[in-house]
This record gives structure tokens, sequence and C-alpha cells, in this order.
């Protein structure tokens, strides 16, 4: 009978394990958020080809090696700060531009939206498609995300418009000209505003087609 009570009474146990493992997962969650929000601060600050590990532990407050037991590699890394960005700072949606039946409307809209966004985001956006090139891991996040998502408002803000077969060419190549980010960047190192920035490229884009 002893043995018995003994084995009953040793049972609840079993929900203080519960609670510390709960306790550790929620430790280690904010371990990785400090991480990741390090990361997206040095990526915004010096650039992702310039982030060192030991700077991101440092910034979050961490072990070097803390860093490589969240993010064994440099790929993963990139990829949770990135996708943690993104949801942050979500980008213009072309799929909201395709609901505008003018193509002249449309694009006057996009444009606003997308260089508002470019305002917004300059910090990081420019560092990250200045590194993309030298960091495989991001290059690679950049050509299957950004990269896709530039075409798609390129055949949004192309649709519509009253040009001949012969003229698509010209107009998608301006199309390209008017959402790149440098191009922005380069008009508002011009000294225009972004209204202005987004009417010349506009009027562009009208010539164009």
């Amino acid at each position: 009978m002893q043995s018995n009570q003994s084995s009953v009474q040793a049972r609840p146990a079993a929900p203080k394990r519960r609670y510390r493992k709960k306790v550790r997962a929620r430790q280690e969650a904010e371990t990785r958020r400090r991480i990741t929000e390090a990361v997206i601060e040095l990526h915004r600050t010096v650039g992702p080809a310039n982030t060192k590990v030991t700077e991101v532990a440092e910034l979050a407050g961490v072990g070097r090696q803390t860093v490589y037991n969240h993010f064994p590699t440099e790929g993963e890394m990139i990829e949770a700060s990135t996708t943690h960005w993104a949801r942050l700072n979500p980008v213009p949606d072309p799929g909201r531009w395709a609901a505008i039946e003018d193509p002249d409307e449309r694009l006057g809209s996009a444009l606003d939206e997308l260089y508002t966004w470019y305002a917004d985001t300059e910090d990081m956006m420019g560092k990250i498609l200045r590194d993309a090139p030298i960091v495989e891991p991001l290059g690679k996040l950049i050509e299957e995300r950004w990269f896709g998502l530039v075409e798609e408002m390129i055949d949004t803000l192309a649709a519509g418009w009253p040009v001949a077969e012969s003229g698509v060419r010209q107009l998608r190549a301006t199309l390209r000209l008017a959402v790149d980010f440098f191009s922005w960047r380069s008009l508002r190192q011009a000294g225009l505003s972004n209204p202005e920035a987004a009417e010349l490229a506009a009027s562009c884009v009208r010539r164009a087609a």
C-alpha cells in the first residue's frame, strides 16, 4: 500500500515539467526574436555584406554560439530576418492596382504608393539591393521574391494601354525604369519630391504608350 501511495503522490510532477518546457520555449522564442531584430538593424545600418555574427550577438545580448544555435547558416539568418522585416513593412500589392480599370489612373496610384514605400524603407532596400549580388543567400532570395514582384508590377501596369504590339517592348522597358528603386532614388537625389518623381515617371510611360 505504501508503495502505491508513493507512486500516486509522485504524479503531480508532470504539470511542473510541462510548465518548465513552456517557459523555456518562450525564452527561446524571445532570444530568437532579439537575434532576428539585431540582424535587421545591422542590415539596415551597415548592410548584409558587412554584418558579422559577433556584432549580431553583441546587439542581441547573447553569445556568439547562441546565434549559431538558432541560425546555423547565413542563409537561415537572412531568410528569418528578411521575412520578419517584410511582415513589418508590407510591400504594395499589385493585385490592388489591377482593380483600377483606367491604365493612366492605375499607374499614378501605383507610383504614388510605391514611391511612398520606397521613401519609408530606403535605408533597408538600398543596402539589400546593393549587397544582393555579393551575398549569395540574399541574392537568391531577392531573385525569387523581389524581382518576381517587380515583374508582377510591370505586368499589371502594362495592361490596358492602347499601344501597338510593336510598342509593347518599349512600354514595358519604361515601366521597368518607373518602378525601379534606383530610378526612384535618382529622381529624389535630383531634388524632386515623391509626387514630382511619380509624375515625371508617369509622363515617360505615357509617352512610351
